[in-house]
């Protein structure tokens, strides 16, 4: 198993805003970045976690730091840095546009009892 997983996006749909019609064009979203940055963190713990387990998401610390408009394809990227008393998933995350960095930060989850 690898400590990081890579998901290849394409910025459309729900992962737009234009701000309320602030800006000229349909960029992607921070709640959409993070929500690629989150789900890919998510699979790459199941990938890890013993049957019947899963994560939840409960601490998200980014920065939106560049624009990727409609249609731009992107990579969300999270590397699983630590885990804490087997419960605690930390991880590295980002979102990439090409060798342009959109957002980075951290992101945890914590291990749950999977619904069945």
């Amino acid at each position: 198993m690898s400590d990081s997983r890579e998901t290849e996006f394409t910025v459309e749909r729900g992962l737009l805003t234009d701000v309320g019609g602030t800006i000229p064009v349909k960029v992607l979203s921070t709640p959409g970045m993070i929500g690629m940055m989150e789900r890919t963190a998510a699979m790459l713990a199941l990938e890890k976690l013993p049957d019947g387990k899963a994560t939840v998401g409960f601490e998200v610390c980014v920065k939106h730091v560049a624009g990727a408009v409609e249609g731009a394809q992107c990579v969300a990227r999270a590397t699983l840095r630590e885990v804490v008393d087997g419960r605690k998933y930390r991880f590295d995350v980002e979102v990439l546009e090409g060798e342009r960095t959109i957002g980075v930060g951290t992101h945890e989850r914590r291990v749950v009892q999977r619904a069945a």
